[in-house]
């Protein structure tokens, strides 16, 4: 690996500058100018689609579609799979959705390239490993997801649909999440000092 490698895997400055290739990335944007672009979007969504965003249903879309070709039978008769299947004429992954998440994957990416923060890292505290560091993105990823069935939608489907639209189970929906986040944030924060 040279030393130009090294550097960018490791953010450590290069012992020889004029051989250095890293660009600097570029500062985060401002939270409260990011919350106004979003609602924006969110509007947007709504004039150009007629729905809100979401993310989790994205998934549960590709789920549906691949238990239906490796088990049509559970698919038809499961009633969470039939959601997703009921309508015959056109394939679950042609949902909004699935091309709205799509999207933020390819406009993630595109924004780190032009900010030069696309590089290969764990970022992670000096008190966890990258083994534990994944275990817990897992983990966090994984009860996400289980709370988004049964709250019936994610931070993006509850809190920024439906708390636009002055829904009580999406703004009940934000206060558990911020409940939940603040109760445990002693403990998660630790491994970040």
């Amino acid at each position: 690996m040279s030393d130009v490698s090294a550097a960018i895997l490791t953010n450590q400055p290069h012992s020889n500058p004029a051989e250095a290739v890293v660009k600097k990335p570029q500062p985060y944007s401002n939270p409260y100018l990011a919350g106004i672009g979003l609602g924006l979007v969110l509007l947007a969504a709504f004039v150009v689609m007629g729905r809100g965003l979401g993310a989790s249903g994205a998934f549960s879309s590709l789920v549906a579609m691949g238990v239906q070709s490796t088990v049509p039978t559970h698919a038809t008769t499961n009633e969470f799979y039939a959601e997703y299947l009921a309508d015959t004429s056109k394939s679950p992954l042609k949902d909004w959705l699935v091309f709205e998440v799509l999207g933020v994957f390819v406009g993630g990416f595109l924004s780190g390239m032009l900010a030069h923060r696309v590089n290969v890292t764990t970022e992670r505290g000096p008190r966890i490993s990258v083994t534990g560091r994944l275990a817990f993105a897992f983990l966090g990823g994984a009860l996400m997801g289980f709370g988004a069935k049964l709250a019936r939608g994610c931070t993006s489907g509850q809190a920024l649909t439906g708390g636009a639209l002055l829904n009580v189970g999406s703004w009940a929906f934000m206060m558990m999440v911020f409940g939940g986040a603040y109760a445990v944030a002693y403990f998660i924060r630790r491994q970040w000092k």
